[in-house]
């Protein structure tokens, strides 16, 4: 999806299927990803993506343009997430535990490593797998309020101010959150070593 499509959605009543395709190919797995940290739940993350798209779909008529269209999806997904956690199911305890998350991530560690002419033997992928596990591991351990600023500073590569609005914090203190959270991170990684 390009710019001038991106623009077109800002003043947008309704969207077509192709049109939701495209969005769910751009941002899907970002989605999915910060539902997952949000949740602990693959299974979880899977539903309610799959809602934050659908009302994606219906609710386009609201999206005006002031945020990127990834932060107004952030925000449903965030809302999305709260609204269930606020649900009879989560309070009658059928939300489930955390689970692992599959260390394929983004693929961008095979592109730098095919573009450099290096290939990993099976030892550098595992050894890189378990070491993404680890760290993916710490993240999941943190506090809420850490987690949550650092997969969307880390995972989903938005700004401060988009973390700001989406978690309607004041810069500051998502700056400070991202600091403490990177902390307690190193000080866990130092631990493993």
């Amino acid at each position: 999806m390009n710019v001038l499509e991106l623009d077109n959605l800002k003043a947008a009543e309704t969207m077509d299927e192709e049109q939701l395709r495209r969005i769910m190919s751009l941002y899907g797995e970002d989605i999915w990803h910060y539902i997952y940290y949000l949740t602990g739940n693959s299974e979880q993350a899977d539903d309610l993506a799959q809602e934050v798209f659908v009302k994606c779909y219906y609710r386009i008529g609201t999206y005006r343009g002031t945020s990127s269209l990834k932060a107004w999806l952030f925000t449903i997904a965030r809302n999305t997430v709260f609204s269930y956690r606020k649900s009879r199911f989560f309070r009658s305890g059928l939300w489930g535990g955390v689970q692992t998350l599959s260390p394929s991530g983004s693929g961008n560690e095979g592109l730098v490593l095919e573009q450099t002419g290096i290939t990993r033997s099976a030892e550098m992928e595992y050894l890189g797998n378990r070491h993404i596990d680890d760290i993916w591991s710490i993240i999941m351990k943190l506090p809420d309020k850490f987690r949550e600023v650092l997969v969307l500073d880390l995972r989903a590569e938005l700004s401060v101010k988009e973390i700001a609005e989406l978690t309607r914090l004041s810069p500051g203190t998502v700056k400070s959150r991202l600091h403490r959270a990177r902390r307690k991170v190193q000080e866990s990684i130092r631990g493993l070593e």
